[in-house]
């Protein structure tokens, strides 16, 4: 017997679905671009490159039911939340990037939430 793991995942096909940008663009979904988003955001961290297919795949999934076309903003808050279940650390770099952070107090009231959905009961490390 073969002693390696494949997985196959399935894609929804069929009708375009366009992200209407914070810019007024509009450009069809590109799943690569939510894996490609996520694995920066994991990069370095105990991330099972499965669990980021999963994740790209729950996205494609919600974004295709959302209708012919979605915000930008339901993209990266599908992908955050998801993230969130996922690695704490990655979930905060990628929402740096996505809420477009401009100083420390946007970090802190990001962890801030963090700990608000974890129920308030972590502590900081350090």
């Amino acid at each position: 017997m073969c002693s390696r793991r494949f997985t196959t995942y399935e894609r929804a096909s069929g009708a375009v679905v366009v992200v209407l940008k914070r810019s007024g663009q509009r450009e069809p979904f590109e799943r690569r671009k939510v894996v490609a988003g996520v694995r920066a955001a994991c990069k370095n961290r105990p991330v099972n490159p499965e669990a980021i297919e999963t994740l790209a795949t729950d996205v494609e999934e919600v974004v295709r039911s959302g209708g012919a076309e979605v915000t930008s903003e339901e993209v990266g808050f599908a992908v955050l939340e998801r993230l969130r279940a996922l690695d704490d650390v990655a979930s905060v770099r990628f929402a740096s990037v996505y809420k477009g952070f401009e100083e420390v107090g946007d970090f802190a009231r990001e962890l801030g939430l963090l700990r608000d959905d974890r129920g308030g009961t972590e502590e900081p490390s350090g």
